[in-house]
């Protein structure tokens, strides 16, 4: 069940519920860790202190997705061994451990045979919609292994003795879909209803009327909202994607949402804040990050671009903000990177 919507239905989080993983041990046979794992910040952070060895990457591109650059780069580094699972070359690939593999692997595009078996692997979309995926190219080479394939042998190198039929589960996708059944809520009888010609909608208590809280009706909840005006002569910048992007896949340099061409290194400013810091558009700037531990990043040379944005407010593209985003910097209820909110100033490039 591959991609990132699916991921997190299927408890990829480093924060599993109890009753999740009370359900995997019951119906898979084996005990989880019960202590929590660690988010991005926490693994880059756990990386600079040299507590993870190893760091395994299910494709993605931790290294240039990741906030502050500079400090994930020299962490990476720190570890003994990098994998990647991957279906194309990224940055990733250059900056890792002290040893490094990269594992190439079949595409959604490509077909996938197991023991003569044409495979399908269950995607869903971001209306919890469910349904399969089979590709139809001919693979890039035969030696190519899915991923499927790829966990379930490193599984069992890493875990000679496990009870868990891990070959028996690469060969046929259904038997893994049959123990989702089992263990995830709102996929029942899956095998059968993602056949279906539309697949299927995963359950949503709250759309279907049904609050799990003690009191069994929707409770609302209110918290103190921070200053988020800043400072004087600061403005709140924000880290986006273009239109020609997906995640970190740069496929132009064009961004047909907001009119650009041939153009990255930008920071889109509303007109006013511009006059008021002596810049015209297209000037080349000094954007400087203030981060909540004292520290300060900066950026040279990324170009002034008038925009219909509210006074106060920037905006430019991920990942090359990315390197002005501390470590430090995150939210205290997710740990997410504060990628949206960066206090800084922008001024003229000397």
């Amino acid at each position: 069940h591959s991609n990132v919507q699916g991921n997190r239905t299927c408890g990829i989080t480093n924060t599993p519920t109890p009753e999740f993983l009370d359900k995997l041990a019951e119906v898979c046979g084996i005990d989880p860790p019960r202590e929590d794992g660690l988010d991005v910040v926490g693994t880059i952070e756990a990386m600079d202190r040299g507590d993870i060895k190893v760091f395994v990457g299910m494709a993605g591109n931790f290294a240039l997705a990741s906030p502050d650059t500079r400090f994930t780069y020299a962490s990476l580094r720190k570890v003994d061994l990098t994998v990647y699972v991957s279906t194309k070359l990224n940055r990733s690939h250059l900056v890792h451990g002290k040893r490094a593999l990269i594992l190439p692997c079949l595409g959604r595009t490509e077909k996938d045979v197991q023991r003569g078996t044409p495979q399908r692997i269950s995607v869903e979309d971001g209306d919890s919609m469910v349904h399969l995926s089979q590709g139809n190219q001919h693979p890039a080479s035969p030696q190519l292994l899915s991923e499927p394939a790829i966990i379930a042998g490193l599984a069992r190198a890493a875990l000679p003795d496990s009870k868990t039929p891990w070959e028996w589960y690469a060969e046929d996708y259904d038997r893994i879909r049959d123990t989702m059944a089992d263990v995830l809520y709102g996929f029942e009888d899956f095998n059968r209803r993602v056949r279906l010609p539309m697949g299927f909608r995963i359950k949503q208590p709250a759309r279907e009327l049904v609050f799990l809280t003690p009191s069994g009706r929707a409770e609302f909840s209110h918290a103190p909202l921070p200053d988020v005006v800043p400072r004087t002569g600061r403005l709140v910048l924000g880290a986006m994607r273009s239109h020609d992007q997906w995640n970190t896949t740069i496929y132009t340099d064009n961004d047909r949402y907001r009119g650009i061409h041939n153009l990255r290194t930008l920071v889109f400013m509303n007109p006013d804040d511009m006059r008021e810091r002596g810049l015209e558009e297209f000037q080349p700037t000094l954007i400087t990050a203030h981060a909540k531990d004292g520290t300060e990043r900066t950026l040279r040379g990324f170009l002034a671009v008038e925009h219909d944005i509210p006074r106060g407010v920037a905006a430019g593209y991920m990942p090359e903000l990315n390197r002005l985003i501390s470590i430090s910097d995150y939210s205290a209820q997710s740990d997410q990177p504060l990628m949206k909110q960066l206090d800084v100033t922008i001024e003229p490039e000397a």
